[in-house]
Parts: structure tokens; C-alpha cells; sequence
């Protein structure tokens, strides 16, 4: 039987995106327990079934074995901080967050985009976790945008969206990735500056798009899935955006360029400003392990921290 790495099969695991949710419930005399998860699946329409996965290692699973109802509350993109709050360990949760009481009691979580209240419908033992699967009683649903989650790090949909207005604002719009492998990243000949760059779709001549990347790609010979939108870089007074994406390559030697390692990087050879400055932040964030999402331009501008 082949032996399963369990760090590698979860990282395989966090290539498919997902939302994050609140799960929560009362205890017997009424105090309110919740935790952060992202593993929240829709099971039925007839009858309404969801199921939750809870870790046999967490605190709160008795309680929620026991509880007759749980709420699911599925945290819009502006809600890191509270998905932040639930994952920790803080003994004051509900006390640092704005919920209500649903019709069952259980704890609906202020600002949510979605929420659904259930009545506990079966338990499943799991392998070291328990599935909890809850009849819907209740629910709400609104505008705006979720939080996403994949590969251990937020993801930004309203950045996406931000990204797109800009496009369709910008004279000049380039996208461009971060293609890494193995702590390598791949960089390729400039024809502008003769140096090296980042793979890049557009420039002066037009609109770059996700499409065009992946066929540059392609011309190149590397085999790259393009994860999330990683920075969106503003200048010349808004008539240039370049949108950076972050992705993942098998290694392979391209056609053109190579892959440098992140602590060796050619510094001397990359002449592109914008390009500098987003590798440089990608090289120290990648060596502590945690990364942002950066809004701005090349001097100055915002980084949206994102769990790592």
C-alpha cells in the first residue's frame, strides 16, 4: 500500500478554492462556541441538507455533537478579521464580534454574506474528523462578494473585480505572473529593456488578459496553472495597470528564460520598476511564509495581509 504524506496530501487538498465559513452553536447553558472552516458543503435540496467537517481535536466538538441546532455563516471578502477572530483561540469570540441569535438561538454572525441555520439531521464518524450534517430551517442570502480561501491563503474576489475595472479603464493593461516551482521563479527576456522579466501579456501595443498569458505560456513550453490575482499595480497617472497573478509551474526548462531560485534572483537584469518592486515583496514574503495582496504602484501602496 502506498504510504500517504499527510502535509502533501493536504497542500493537494488546498488546490481547490473554497469560501469560508463561521460555524456556531450554543452550549447547554447557553453560552455561544463558533470556529472558522472552509469545509462547508451543500448536500441536498429535498430535504435542505448541508454538512460541516469538524476535527476530533477541536475543543467545541462535543458541544456541537450535542447541540440540536448550528448556524453555518458563510463571511463575506471584507471579513478576514472575523474568520481571523474564529480560528484563534481567544476565550471572548462573540464578545469581539457584532451576531444575533436566530430563530433557533443559534449565533448569527453580523455582516455575513449567507447564513443558514440547522436543525442537527445525523453525525458521521470521518477518520479524525466527525461529519455534521444539519437540516436547514433558516436562511439568508445577500450582495456582495465572498471570502475565498486556496492553497492556505485568502483570495481577493472583489480584487479580481477591481482588476477588471481598471482594465477597462487603463490605456495600457498587462498581466503578468509570479510562475514558481520549487522556490524558483520563471523569468523571461525583456525585448524592451534586453534584460529579463516576469511572463507578461500586453504592454504598449495593447490589453493584456488571462488568455493571452496562458497562450505565452504555452508558446514557452510551461505547464502553470495561474492561481489568484497576487497585485495590481497602478502608473503614469492610471494610464498603465499591470495585474500580477500568482501560479504554480511543474519546473520544467522553458523554451526561452529559466526559473531563478527566489534567494538568487538577477537583480541587475530586471529593469522593469513595477516588476522589481512586486518580486522583491514576493521574495521576503515567501521567505516568511506569509503573503499580501498589494494594491498601489511602484513606490508606494497598500498590502492586504493574507493568511499563509
Amino acid at each position: 500500500m502506498t504510504q500517504i504524506d499527510p502535509r502533501a496530501l493536504r497542500n493537494a487538498f488546498g488546490c481547490f478554492p473554497t469560501g469560508v465559513t463561521v460555524i456556531t452553536t450554543r452550549q447547554d447553558d447557553g453560552t455561544p462556541r463558533g470556529f472558522t472552516a472552509n469545509s462547508f458543503t451543500s448536500v441536498s435540496l429535498d430535504p435542505p441538507l448541508l454538512l460541516v467537517s469538524i476535527a476530533k481535536t477541536a475543543a467545541s466538538l462535543s458541544v456541537f455533537e450535542a447541540a440540536g441546532h448550528f448556524a453555518v455563516n458563510v463571511l463575506g471578502d471584507s471579513q478576514r478579521a472575523v474568520s481571523a477572530l474564529f480560528a484563534g483561540r481567544s476565550p471572548d469570540k462573540f464578545a469581539q464580534s457584532e451576531w444575533r441569535p436566530g430563530a433557533h438561538g443559534a449565533p448569527l454572525v453580523g455582516g455575513a454574506l449567507a447564513w443558514f441555520e440547522c436543525a442537527r439531521h445525523q453525525t458521521v464518524d470521518a477518520g479524525d474528523h466527525v461529519i455534521l450534517i444539519g437540516r436547514v430551517v433558516d436562511f439568508a442570502a445577500g450582495d456582495g462578494n465572498p471570502l475565498g480561501f486556496l492553497r492556505g491563503a485568502y483570495v481577493s474576489h472583489a480584487l479580481e473585480q477591481k482588476a477588471l475595472d481598471a482594465a477597462a479603464g487603463a490605456e495600457v493593461f498587462r498581466v503578468g505572473a509570479v510562475i514558481e516551482a520549487d522556490g524558483a521563479v520563471l523569468m523571461v527576456p525583456d525585448p524592451l529593456t534586453g534584460g529579463l522579466r516576469l511572463p507578461m501579456s500586453g504592454g504598449e501595443a495593447g490589453h493584456g488578459s488571462l488568455k493571452g498569458l496562458s497562450a505565452i505560456l504555452g508558446d514557452l513550453g510551461v505547464v502553470a496553472e495561474i492561481n489568484f490575482l497576487y497585485a495590481l499595480y497602478e502608473d503614469d497617472g492610471g494610464r498603465v495597470q499591470t495585474a500580477y497573478y500568482r501560479g504554480t509551474g511543474t519546473g520544467e526548462t522553458p523554451r526561452r528564460g529559466a526559473y531563478h531560485p527566489l534567494d538568487a534572483l538577477p537583480w541587475e537584469h530586471v529593469h522593469d520598476p513595477v516588476g522589481k518592486a512586486m518580486l522583491r515583496r514576493y521574495a521576503a514574503e515567501h521567505a516568511a511564509g506569509r503573503f499580501g495582496i498589494y494594491v498601489g504602484d511602484a513606490e508606494a501602496g497598500e498590502v492586504r495581509p493574507v493568511s499563509g
